[in-house]
């Protein structure tokens, strides 16, 4: 009986799921999911992204790569990203598949440390795959509030969840941040949402 080949970006897929199940295991809480973000939901998070016109898009808890990879495929420079994570196996194997984007091994729960050598620099986004609604509201809150204090009025702040609702608080979304939902992303499995937040005077989400 003839073996079916497997493609290269079949054997990158099952290993990634291997690294990310072995990082689910050492720290569910700050994993949150069984397997990376698979292509459907990535693509639909980079586009929610923009691209922004002008600065830096700063990923958060990118993981293997898979939101990095579709930014970039939707036409980011790699010098323009910025990728947060915790975990240091990962920030490894996302040096080796996406330099010279900037990869800083940091706490994406505080932004201002990890992001203090970037002082000065224009950030247009923040896209994370963090497993917000394992985290209090106040921790939840803390986060958007600490992205938009350096991205300025014209920034965006990306998130997807398995939720139906938002993982930012209404009450903290209410009269300062819009929010739009974007369709189930059925491909994904489980399947999940696309959450873009933007500052607006008087807004709430939705």
């Amino acid at each position: 009986m003839q073996r079916q080949a497997i493609d290269k970006p079949q054997r990158r897929g099952i290993a990634d799921g291997a690294r990310f199940l072995k990082s689910l295991v050492a720290a569910p809480r700050l994993t949150g999911a069984v397997a990376p973000s698979g292509r459907a939901l990535a693509r639909a998070m980079a586009a929610a992204a923009g691209p922004p016109a002008q600065g830096l898009i700063v990923e958060l808890g990118p993981g293997t790569g898979p939101v990095t990879r579709a930014l970039i495929e939707g036409g980011v420079a790699r010098e323009r990203l910025v990728l947060i994570e915790y975990d240091p196996g990962f920030c490894q194997l996302l040096r080796q598949r996406f330099a010279p984007a900037r990869i800083l091994h940091g706490d994406a729960y505080d932004l201002p440390r990890s992001l203090a050598g970037l002082l000065g620099e224009k950030i247009g986004a923040f896209v994370s795959s963090l497993p917000l609604l394992n985290q209090p509201p106040e921790r939840r809150e803390r986060l958007i509030a600490e992205a938009f204090a350096l991205m300025g009025p014209a920034g965006r702040f990306v998130q997807f969840t398995y939720g139906v609702g938002s993982p930012i608080p209404r009450e903290a979304c209410a009269h300062r941040y819009a929010a739009i939902r974007s369709r189930p992303i059925l491909l994904n499995l489980p399947p999940a949402f696309v959450w873009t937040y933007r500052l607006e005077t008087g807004g709430a989400a939705r």
